[in-house]
Parts: C-alpha cells; structure tokens; sequence
C-alpha cells in the first residue's frame, strides 16, 4: 500500500443539536450538546487511518488540554502524529457547529494553532514529503502554506490532491500542480464562476479547472453523488440513499477514504465508489472523526 501523508488542520468540535439552527438574533432551547475531534486535516487522516490506510498526519495543535486529548484520540485510529507540532503560542482550534434536526449545519472556527501551520514548517519535513506517495490538504491553514507543500511535492514527484475547503481563490501556479482537486458543488462554482447545480454544470465547472492545469477533477454533489473528468475519461458517481443525522464530516470522510483506495491501486471508479459508501456512512452517525466507519463497515 502507498503511503498517505494528510497536511491541515486539528480542530476541536464543539456541537449543538437542536430543532433548527437558530437565524441572526434568535435563541434555539432544548438542544443537546456534543465534543467531538475534528478540523478538516484531521478528519480525513482519521477517515484515511480507519479504513486502513497508512496514513501520517502533519499539523499544530496548542499546548493545551484539547491539543493533548486530540493526539491521544488520533493513536488510538492508528494515526502517525510523529509529526504534529506543539505550538506553545496558540491555543488548539476550536469549531463551534449548530446542527438541525435535519443533520444541516452551520459551523464557526477559531483556527488556533492552525493559522501558525507556516511555510517553514512544511520546508522542515521535506524528508516526511519525499518518503510519501500521495499528500492531501485542504485550506484550513494559510494558503501560503499549502503552495509550499505543493511546491515541495511537485518536486518530489508526489501525487498531490486538494480538497479546496473552505474555498478561495487560488493560483494558477498551484492548481497546475495538483493531482487532484474535490471540491463540492459550492466550491466549484466559486472557483470557476460556474454554477454547479447539475451533472452538466459540474461538467463544465470540471472543463474550466481541466483548462487551468489540474490533472483530474472530482466534484462532489452532496445527494446527487460525484462527477469525475481528467485521465480515466468522465463518469458520474450517484450516492448511496440513507437518511442523514449529521453532515458535518461527510466531505472529509468521502476524501479520506477516496485516498485510501488510491493508496490500494484501485481504478478512480471504484474508489470514488468506495468513498461514496464510506461518507454515506458517515452521516447517518453525529460527529465527525467517530462518525467515520472502520474498513469492515464498508461493504466495496
């Protein structure tokens, strides 16, 4: 099995379950409160490390009792945290998400240690780089960070893929080294001015990132399942039919277990299939990273 290194951000979640999310001014009683680890980084290690991936986790977490319950909870999936940095300047990240009875939600963040995730830190671990075979990051930490690491993987001939969460602008320079890039249809649509609301549009959206350099584009369509373009031709993905109770880890579980099947050699079919199945899972369940189901629960 390839070697999977996951860069990004640890985050502690703090969760509220209610009726509905509450809008601007108003105060929702009667809901149920949740902590639970996550940010996105560590949610896609912990999705790649349970399903059996080999997976290493490159991040900042404060010196503080969240930043050590994080890494504790992180061994226990079998996650390498040899390379988790202890910032003694800033507090461990913290995600304060509302979640409706519908399993919507609505997320603040307060990055932390995440933001301190420099450039430098990524020059130190050339070596972690240069010795994994596929590298997947997100935006939680600077973008300055991230063009580091792709720079560094591009030169170590490493697959580098991109999960453009939260979404932003991003250079051309950057896009042209990416193996892959999984945005939602949200995403998508911001970074190609393309509104993705359909397999076509997301088509289209694919064609204009294609156009920009990425070699392969996997657009995710929450219920409507994914849309794939780039080396192994064009196909659309539909998603597993259950009933959600929370979405909050739906995304980082799909790109986790994405790179898992990656990592085994499996044809981008079957593991956008199997990751399908693996979020699917996911949001039948509250939380993120205990949400996420171990290789025996997928059935592909």
């Amino acid at each position: 099995m390839l070697k999977i290194l996951v860069v990004g951000s640890s985050n502690t979640d703090l969760v509220l379950r209610s009726s509905k999310l509450p809008k601007p001014g108003e105060t929702v009683t009667g809901g149920q409160f949740f902590q639970f680890q996550g940010g996105k980084g560590a949610n896609q290690a912990v999705a790649a490390a349970k399903l059996g991936g080999q997976v290493s986790f490159l991040a900042k977490v404060g010196d503080d009792a969240f930043g050590k319950q994080a890494l504790a909870e992180y061994q226990t999936y079998g996650l390498d945290t040899k390379h988790v940095i202890i910032d003694s300047t800033a507090a461990t990240g913290v995600a304060l998400i509302l979640v409706d009875e519908n399993g919507e939600n609505s997320i603040s963040v307060a990055s932390g240690a995440n933001a301190n995730l420099l450039p430098e830190d990524i020059l130190a671990a050339e070596e972690l780089i240069r010795s994994s075979d596929l590298i997947l990051a997100q935006l939680e930490t600077p973008l300055s960070t991230i063009e580091a690491l792709s720079d560094l993987a591009f030169k170590h001939q490493k697959k580098m893929i991109l999960n453009p969460a939260p979404v932003m602008d991003l250079p051309q320079k950057l896009l042209q080294k990416l193996y892959f890039i999984t945005p939602n249809e949200h995403e998508a649509s911001y970074l190609t001015g393309e509104k993705v609301d359909s397999i076509d549009t997301a088509k289209r959206a694919a064609e204009i990132l294609i156009g920009q350099g990425v070699k392969n584009v996997l657009i995710t369509l929450g219920a409507s399942g994914s849309y794939y373009l780039g080396e192994e031709g064009e196909f659309h993905t539909p998603a597993p039919k259950v009933k959600a109770m929370d979405t909050t880890a739906a995304g980082d579980t799909f790109n986790g277990a994405f790179l898992v099947s990656l990592a085994e050699g499996k044809a981008f079919d079957e593991a956008i299939k199997f990751a399908s199945q693996a979020a699917a899972i996911s949001v039948t369940r509250m939380g993120a990273q205990v949400s996420q189901p171990f290789r025996k629960e997928v059935s592909i």
